[in-house]
């Protein structure tokens, strides 16, 4: 199985030879707005994925979570259905290493990164996602220890009003309705979604609701652009946490984020102000029908406010910004803290040998007011070899601060530790980018050694487990993302194909009993086919191989059909479909044969 992707590669490139060909510049003219440089997508100088609105409409999926699994490095390790929770991974990492923007604002949870996706955004508004995979601190600070994924929302659209309904397996029933208007000089976008289920085993019902909204206000002068987004979710968490036999756990989270923001240009200056606040509460029993047995109550806010700029002049683009945020934790486990945190940025391209060569050194350094100053320098370099194929290079330092779990939670196996250091790791990456005629491909070497990483050791069986800086980690591997797209029966095919390559050597641990876990997907591959072959009817295929760093395997299969009738579009997406029997974490099975049967109506 392990040779599957190189043997489909070699498939891909013999079939293509015989296809017309449609060009692919619209993604390359995709400006990265998640940095202070902005730059088209081909001229940056590291591995980004995006994931466009089309894509988005023929992923076969439902939500955020089911489709970052289709991206190369990317692991998504979810309990049970429709993203209801689910951990974020790149590259290796934790799910405390990554962070989530939406729009640019950084929405990292305090607590634990394990509510990272809270705030995964209903398809809908969603206008593409960008996925930057590596060393992200000198960027956007010390979340994004291996990488960040920023989520970009419509900015407007026509006005419309569209009801969409589906049901399917386990008492699935989803609806939403979305409504846009573009005035002359405001535009508005409202959306409001609610899934529940019956759950595909015992306690693992769910009832997820959404509601998002989105305004610019004076668009034809300066805009102020207004976002706001609450999300609960209410679910049955059978064996989600501790051990799998604990089959009563319940979980009620509810995750929301208020922003502000605008654009100022001129000729040579771009400022790009904000103001956010984001708040977590989450609430979790171990026995749903007795919360008195053991129940936790954790309220986080982040209020933030943060300038970026950058300036043109005849030595380059000078990228600088800073950010204050002030972050506070109400818990009846955790306890009553808060941190206040600065972070200065400043970064410079350098573009050489007539724009062949940039060089991009940077670098972020951040106060926090529990953990004092520290620092985190990069630099990107990329060489244009030809208009279509470029060389690229980045290494950089990164760093996280312990999470308040990390620090103070207590239970009666676990317990954390006040006198933690912050994690660091020096990261590397070599890769190169070709796009010509429809065909794209990237690859890249990457390495990474990290120190002082948190784990949970203990001298003896019967002791609880503390958490201490014990954990050294060195994860190297390489990736290969191809996509193909042709012309056939008049209508345009895709072809994708992605595969990583992820080892992880962790050092010798000198404690007689470690809970440090790797469990990596050391093995990914990812298959897409997207196709339309009659008018109004489209279709796609996805097929996902993992193999774990413990040895466990798995495939799976999604696909997707709709039907576009005028106003009306029927859809069928099925996920699972030929059973496939695994775990993702925790040893929660996936669930199987997961059909939902859709409508959308459009109104005009």
């Amino acid at each position: 199985m392990k040779i599957f992707p190189f043997v489909s590669f070699l498939v891909l490139f013999s079939f293509i030879s015989h296809a017309q060909e449609p060009s692919q510049q619209a993604l390359d003219s995709v400006v990265i707005t998640s940095s202070r440089i902005d730059l088209p997508f081909k001229e940056n100088s590291r591995t980004i994925t995006i994931i466009t609105s089309t894509d988005i409409k023929n992923s076969a999926t439902t939500n955020v979570a089911d489709l970052l699994q289709q991206v190369a490095g990317v692991d998504v390790r979810r309990r049970g259905a429709d993203g209801t929770q689910a951990d974020l991974y790149i590259r290796g990492g934790s799910f405390d290493q990554t962070l989530l923007l939406i729009d640019g604002m950084k929405l990292e949870d305090a607590q634990t990164g394990h509510h990272t996706l809270n705030m995964a955004l209903p398809l809908e508004v969603i206008e593409r996602i960008e996925v930057i995979k590596g060393p992200a601190a000198r960027v956007f600070g010390q979340n994004a220890f291996t990488g960040a994924i920023n989520i970009v929302t419509k900015k407007q659209t026509d006005d419309m009003v569209s009801l969409a309904v589906q049901a399917g397996s386990f008492g699935q029933k989803n609806a939403d309705i979305t409504a846009g208007s573009n005035l002359e000089n405001s535009s508005h976008i409202i959306q409001v979604s609610r899934n529940i289920s019956d759950g595909y085993r015992y306690n693992n019902d769910y009832d997820n609701q959404s509601y998002f909204v989105k305004s610019v206000f004076n668009k034809n002068k300066l805009p102020i652009t207004f976002i706001g987004n609450y999300q609960e979710r209410k679910f049955g968490a059978n064996g989600f946490y501790a051990s799998p036999a604990a089959k009563d756990q319940y979980e009620e989270t509810q995750t929301s984020l208020v922003g502000f923001s605008t654009e100022i240009k001129s000729d040579k200056f771009t400022w790009k102000p904000r103001l956010y606040w984001r708040r977590n509460q989450d609430m979790y029993v171990f026995i749903r029908d007795n919360p008195s047995v053991y129940r936790n109550l954790h309220q986080t806010n982040k209020i933030a406010a943060e300038v970026n700029a950058s300036y043109k002049s005849g030595l380059g683009i000078t990228g600088f910004g800073v950010d204050f945020s002030q972050t506070f934790i109400a818990s009846n486990n955790l306890g009553n803290h808060e941190r206040f945190t600065t972070n200065l940025f400043l970064e410079h391209r350098f573009s050489l040998l007539n724009n062949a060569l940039s060089v991009t050194p940077g670098i972020a350094v951040s106060y926090f007011s529990d953990f004092k100053f520290h620092a985190f320098p990069g630099v990107d370099i990329g060489y244009q070899v030809w208009d279509n194929f470029q060389i690229y290079g980045n290494v950089g330092y990164t760093y996280r601060v312990p999470t308040y779990t990390d620090l103070y939670y207590t239970s009666p196996t676990e317990l954390g530790n006040e006198n933690l250091d912050p994690e660091e790791a020096i990261s590397e990456e070599l890769g190169v980018k070709f796009n010509h005629n429809g065909l794209r491909i990237s690859a890249a070497f990457f390495n990474r050694d990290s120190k002082k990483l948190i784990d949970y050791v203990k001298a003896n069986e019967s002791d609880p487990w503390q958490a201490t800086n014990i954990a050294e980690l060195n994860t190297k591997g390489f990736e290969v993302n191809s996509n193909y797209a042709f012309f056939m029966a008049n209508f345009t095919q895709n072809i994708g194909l992605n595969y990583t390559f992820l080892e992880d050597d962790l050092k010798d641990v000198s404690a007689n009993f470690s809970r440090y876990s790797i469990n990596s997907l050391k093995h990914q591959f990812v298959a897409t086919f997207k196709s339309q072959f009659f008018k109004n009817l489209s279709q796609s295929i996805v097929y996902r191989y993992a193999e774990r760093t413990i040895g466990e395997s798995y495939n799976v299969y999604d696909a997707s059909v709709n039907y576009q009738l005028q106003a009306f579009e029927f859809s069928v997406t099925a996920n699972n479909i030929f059973n496939a029997d695994y775990t993702e974490t925790n040893l929660v099975p996936a669930p199987k044969g997961l059909v939902l049967f859709g409508l959308k109506y459009l109104f005009n």
